[in-house]
């Protein structure tokens, strides 16, 4: 999917992050060799944690550690939440320098960056503050925050409040097919990014 030709340059470009800024070594993720490091039951977690309870941390109405402390004592009791916490954070941290560096062009062209992305609070900090994206972007909306996610028209319209603009003047980049429909649906000037892509060629206004 290519950037709509003849379009103004953006006012902002919305970044994702999972696939997009971050983007692990690993097709099966941070938790690949879980059972091996840790001794957690990569099954377990998903059954105990992430299925149950991981729509209500992502959207913000419960914390991250008041569902992951009780699944653990079930599946691990052997490892703490900060264990595992850590082990997350630090294994999903694989920053696309190459994109970064594109990212960096296009922000000193004048053209402000923001994150926007499906996190809880805990990781959206740590992205912001310990990776220090804080230092790459401008801001960061994500679904804990605002209380919706991508594909919802909610997020797209709930990003657009908080930054005081109307769709058209909004770009944005990610890896998944139907975030990037839903984003066109609601208006915004979105592009799918695939690895290697360049923005350049994705998104030619942006060096207008």
């Amino acid at each position: 999917m290519q950037w709509i030709a003849g379009l103004m340059k953006p006012t902002v470009l919305m970044v994702d992050v999972d696939g997009v800024v971050v983007r692990h070594p690993d097709p099966s993720g941070w938790s690949a060799r879980i059972e091996e490091d840790l001794g957690i039951p990569r099954q377990a977690l998903q059954d105990r944690f992430f299925k149950p309870w991981w729509d209500e941390v992502v959207h913000g109405r419960a914390t991250l550690r008041d569902r992951l402390t009780p699944a653990l004592a079930d599946v691990a009791p052997h490892v703490s939440c900060d264990q595992l916490i850590r082990y997350w954070f630090e294994g999903d941290a694989h920053l696309d320098e190459a994109l970064l560096l594109q990212l960096a062009e296009v922000r000193a062209s004048g053209v402000p960056l923001h994150l926007a992305t499906v996190q809880e609070h805990e990781r959206a900090s740590y992205l912001w503050d310990t990776l220090k994206l804080r230092d790459r972007f401008d801001d960061i909306h994500y679904a804990a925050q605002l209380g919706v996610s991508k594909p919802s028209q909610d997020f797209y319209a709930a990003v657009e409040q908080r930054v005081g603009l109307p769709a058209s003047a909004i770009a944005f980049i990610d890896d998944t097919e139907k975030n990037v429909e839903a984003a066109r649906a609601h208006g915004w000037n979105a592009a799918l990014w695939t690895p290697g892509a360049t923005l350049n060629t994705l998104i030619p206004e942006l060096s207008d």
